[in-house]
């Protein structure tokens, strides 16, 4: 039986049913759809989730299909999202469900917890969300709405455990959906990090931060984040009896952006230029010893904490006395192929990579 609501609680519950996004796992809150959706959203922003979300529900509509799904389609139907771990953790979550629930997605926070990728806020709203158990969780979003509503005065990095008691001791019995989606959704919509649209928060009689004029000093202000900018070079390798071909590599599954393919390259060595980089990493990587013909382009791409410049080359192989193509030696990657340019479409590339491939193709049209 659903406990009385506090004024605060009615008022939150009452907002989010009038203002809520119409988003597609709010439909039926399908545990698996839910699950889903919340892994996504993981450092990814909602319009884009919300496409990717569709696209991944034609390809894997429930969780028995996705079980059986090879990895590398999975990835590709990430690709996009960035964070590849995560699309490698619900492969093996669903593995783990179907072997072990029956194919159930199971609510309670022990067994939520025991799967790869799920920590406290993804079982929270997992257990709170798809299941409208009394279960809280904490988000950035809630974060932020909890340093204003009750004026804390320390950083948010430091203050995790007073957020998720303050989070348990607010969500209502039985309200537990409405209430943990309308915190995420004030602070998505309305308690925003800049210019927060106070006058339209039902939260407001509540909220110290208002009260004493502190809403632009709430949350406390981390020191700003270290941006590191790491410069690499690639090649993308013809095949030497020029037939269209182009020389790709997977990548080992525990490295970064493990399993998703790429054109050969690494990071410059100090006082290297990145053509010299190219080469070097080519022999290293494969065996190959590769000259370059020219430059394609120069992709940038923002990651949270690096800033990755990736230098771009045609190359192709030294001449062969023999005539015969040899077969790489692979240093640092499972599998390698030889593909034409549409191929390309059919494999799960970083971003870097990806940016080459639409350049590459913009020069094809």
């Amino acid at each position: 039986m659903p406990s009385s609501l506090t004024p605060l609680q009615q008022a939150l519950i009452t907002w989010f049913q009038e203002k809520q996004r119409a988003l597609p796992w709010r439909q039926e809150y399908i545990p698996y759809q839910v699950w889903i959706s919340e892994i996504m959203l993981q450092q990814t922003q909602m319009e884009r989730v919300t496409l990717f979300f569709e696209h991944w529900l034609r390809e894997f509509p429930d969780i028995q299909t996705l079980a059986l799904a090879r990895e590398d389609k999975v990835l590709k139907c990430w690709e996009g999202l960035g964070y590849y771990s995560r699309a490698r953790n619900i492969l093996q979550c669903a593995r783990i469900i179907v072997r072990d629930h029956d194919g159930i997605i199971p609510s309670d926070q022990k067994s939520l917890l025991a799967l790869p990728g799920i920590g406290p806020y993804t079982a929270g709203a997992i257990a709170s969300i798809a299941y409208n158990l009394t279960v809280p969780l904490v988000d950035a979003n809630i974060g932020r709405v909890f340093a204003r509503l009750f004026d804390i005065d320390i950083p948010l990095s430091r203050a995790g455990k007073m957020l998720w008691q303050k989070a348990e001791k607010l969500v209502p019995e039985g309200r537990a959906r409405s209430f943990n989606q309308g915190l995420m959704e004030l602070g998505a919509l309305i308690c925003t990090p800049k210019n927060p649209a106070c006058g339209q928060c039902p939260l407001n009689p509540f909220c110290l931060a208002h009260r004493e004029d502190l809403i632009t000093e709430r949350p406390v202000p981390r020191k700003g984040k270290t941006i590191s900018t790491i410069e690499m070079a690639t090649g993308v390798l013809t095949h030497p009896q020029a037939n269209g071909q182009f020389f790709i590599q997977q990548r080992l599954a525990d490295d970064v952006w493990g399993s998703l393919w790429e054109f050969p390259g690494g990071r410059l060595k100090e006082k290297e230029q990145p053509e010299q980089a190219v080469v070097r990493d080519f022999f290293e990587e494969t065996g190959f010893t590769v000259r370059v013909d020219r430059k394609i382009t120069t992709t940038v791409h923002h990651y949270t904490r690096y800033k990755v410049i990736l230098h771009c080359f045609l190359c192709s192989l030294d001449p062969l006395e023999s005539g015969e193509i040899p077969d790489p030696i692979l240093y640092a990657a499972q599998e390698y192929r030889w593909v034409i340019f549409p191929e390309l479409a059919d494999f799960a590339f970083p971003a870097g990579h990806r940016k080459l491939i639409e350049f590459m193709k913009e020069g094809k049209e």
